[in-house]
């Protein structure tokens, strides 16, 4: 049974779910939530529970071989700067697509719902933040900022110590490999996962509690899809890649982000499918998809943001100047790496944005209703591009496999095949 079940590629196992899950909670209504969001939330607690050991292990193990694929800082700089340039065209999608479709004109009457007040740090907290003082603590509670700093020294100190360490880096090594055949253990459920997740989704938010805020919702949808398809599609493209060898490689880690709407979630699921499936060297992909989940958000961090503000703005009847619109525009490039690590980073985002244009923040409380469907599509984005800042950089360093990019896997376990040739 399980050789069948494998033999299916894994996003092909991931579509069928979410069909039968969107039919299921059609079918079952709101009592969706009760039946069917139990096996979703046992999905995701199975996944956080591998992602701080495969934080721990790879991170540790990539950095400490880094020196095999390049400068470590070098790589560290491209990376950054890959995720502030792309961030800027979310940010200036985001604003286009606000003023143009005009979600916040025409509503009638919206509910205001409860929104609890997010305390945003200071850039000095969050700098302070960063830095553990019990690594232990710190993976206890799930902090991924931090368990990824502690990892980073660990491994770097292992890169200086060289032969002298190489016992604890064949450890550390081995370790990783136990820890990355129970992630893909775990991955095979993710079917199973997506099923109970959409089921519950499609049962509590039917038509009518998103007919209000179609527009809104709407916009947001435009925007991230414009987002992927021209900006990352366009950025493989100018990088001499095709375009849809890259969204059919990270398939099954946008499809999970749908479904979960958490990057943390999807860690695991991403960082197989930029190395299995897009060919980047595992080494920096280590590296660069975790820091990517902490930091790159151009769903949450820079659409969103930009949208909800616009939306906010016209509902609520405050005319923006143009100054107002470069603030949101500069907020929300920003926004993303400076509340890393920070929880309900979306929210948070939002705040910042509009405390920085002068609109009310009670104003959240009309959007709330219908966060967890827009939250879906924004990390779809996040996740999408937290796969393709390694591609890009890979692909500058000559860190990818373009056989396994073009490829040359194996569907059964999407793990890479032997050399073959690329294809055209």
């Amino acid at each position: 049974m399980y050789s069948l079940w494998v033999r299916i590629p894994l996003w092909q196992r991931v579509l069928a779910g979410f069909a039968l899950g969107a039919l299921a909670g059609w079918l079952a209504g709101p009592s969706a939530k009760d039946w069917f969001k139990p096996v979703g939330d046992l999905y995701i607690s199975l996944i956080r529970m591998v992602v701080i050991p495969l934080l721990l292990t790879s991170i540790i193990s990539s950095v400490a071989n880094l020196h095999g694929v390049g400068g470590a800082a070098r790589l560290g700089g491209k990376t950054i700067g890959y995720f502030i340039l792309t961030a800027v065209f979310a940010s200036l999608i985001g604003l286009g697509t606000g003023l143009l479709l005009e979600p916040g004109l025409g509503l009638g009457q919206l509910a205001l719902q409860e929104v609890k007040p997010k305390v945003i740090p200071g850039p000095l907290e969050v700098l302070l933040g960063v830095v553990p003082s019990n690594p232990f603590k710190a993976m206890a509670d799930g902090n991924v900022l931090q368990v990824l700093f502690f990892a980073l020294v660990i491994g770097a100190v292992l890169a200086v110590m060289g032969d002298k360490a190489a016992t604890v880096r064949t450890f550390v090594n081995e370790a990783n490999d136990v820890v990355m055949k129970v992630v893909k253990i775990a991955l095979q459920l993710t079917p199973i996962g997506t099923f109970g997740l959409i089921a519950w989704v499609v049962g509590v938010y039917g038509a009518g509690a998103l007919a209000p805020l179609a527009k809104y919702i709407v916009a947001v949808y435009v925007a991230c899809a414009i987002h992927l398809v021209v900006v990352y599609g366009g950025l493989t493209w100018l990088h001499g890649l095709n375009p849809l060898k890259f969204f059919k490689g990270v398939a099954p880690a946008t499809q999970v982000a749908f479904v979960t709407a958490s990057s943390f979630a999807t860690l695991p699921m991403t960082l197989s499918s930029t190395v299995n499936r897009l060919g980047v060297a595992r080494e920096y992909a280590s590296f660069a998809v975790p820091l990517g989940a902490s930091m790159k958000m151009d769903g949450c961090g820079a659409i969103f943001p930009a949208i909800a503000a616009i939306f906010i703005a016209q509902y609520t009847g405050v005319e923006l100047s143009t100054g107002a619109y470069v603030a949101i525009f500069v907020t929300a490039v920003i926004g993303s790496l400076a509340t890393a690590g920070v929880p309900g980073p979306s929210i948070v985002m939002l705040t910042l944005t509009l405390n920085a244009v002068g609109l009310p923040l009670e104003a959240i409380g009309y959007i709330i209703a219908v966060d967890r469907v827009v939250d879906m599509m924004r990390t779809a984005t996040n996740v999408t591009g937290q796969a393709l800042v390694p591609v890009l950089v890979a692909r500058t360093e000559g860190l990818l496999n373009k056989d396994v990019y073009n490829g040359a896997y194996l569907a059964e376990d999407d793990s890479p095949a032997a050399a073959a040739p690329a294809k055209a």
